[in-house]
C-alpha cells in the first residue's frame, strides 16, 4: 500500500485517514483546539500579526487534507465559535464570514483529496483559492466592511499572502507525512 493512501472499510484505497477511530477523533479535537485557541493565542501573545500568519487556517486545512472533507468542514465551521467562546475573538461581526471561510477551507481541502483525488499541493491550493474567494464575496455581499474593494484587499488580503504561501509550502509536506505514517 502506498504511503499516501490507506484502505477504507470497504477495501478501497483512500487518500485520507479514517476519521472515526479513537486516536483520529483525539487528534482532530487537538486540531480544533489548535485552530480555535492555541495558535491564535500564540500569535497574539508574540505579536505576530494574525492577518499575516492566519493561525486558524493551518489546522483546519490540515484536518481536511488528512481526515477528509467531513472532518475539515466540521473543524472549520466549529473553530471560530469555539475561539470566540474561549477568547472573545474573532470579533462578532467577523464570525459569520470566518465560519464560512474556515468551513470552506476544510471542506475544499478534504474534497479535493478524497473525492477529486488531487495531490497534496493542488488540494491545498484549491482550498486556499476557494476559501478566500468565498470569504471576500461574503464580506462584501453582507456589508461586513465599509472599505472599498481595493482598500480592503490591501489591508486584509495582501498580508495574508505570507501565511497562504507558508500554508501552500508546509501543509502538503505535513499532511503527506501525517497520512504516510498510518
Amino acid at each position: 500500500m502506498s504511503h499516501s493512501s490507506v484502505q477504507n472499510e470497504l477495501g478501497h484505497r483512500s487518500l485520507t485517514l479514517p476519521a472515526w477511530e479513537v486516536k483520529a477523533v483525539t487528534l482532530q479535537f487537538l486540531l480544533l483546539l489548535s485552530a480555535s485557541y492555541v495558535l491564535p493565542a500564540i500569535a497574539h501573545a508574540t505579536g505576530l500579526p494574525v492577518r499575516m500568519f492566519l493561525p486558524m487556517h493551518w489546522p483546519v486545512i490540515l484536518a481536511g487534507l488528512c481526515y477528509g472533507w467531513r472532518s475539515g468542514v466540521v473543524i472549520g465551521l466549529s473553530a471560530p465559535a469555539v475561539s470566540y467562546m474561549m477568547s472573545g475573538m474573532p470579533p462578532v461581526f467577523m464570525l459569520p464570514a470566518m465560519t464560512l471561510e474556515l468551513g470552506v477551507y476544510g471542506f475544499a481541502a478534504g474534497f479535493a483529496r478524497e473525492m477529486l483525488k488531487l495531490g497534496w499541493f493542488m488540494s491545498t491550493l484549491l482550498s486556499l483559492l476557494v476559501g478566500r474567494v468565498l470569504f471576500v464575496g461574503y464580506v462584501f455581499a453582507s456589508g461586513a466592511v465599509s472599505q472599498t474593494f481595493i482598500a480592503y484587499m490591501q489591508a486584509a488580503m495582501l498580508p495574508g499572502l505570507v501565511g497562504a504561501a507558508g500554508q501552500l509550502i508546509a501543509l502538503p509536506l505535513i499532511a503527506r507525512r501525517w497520512v504516510g505514517r498510518k
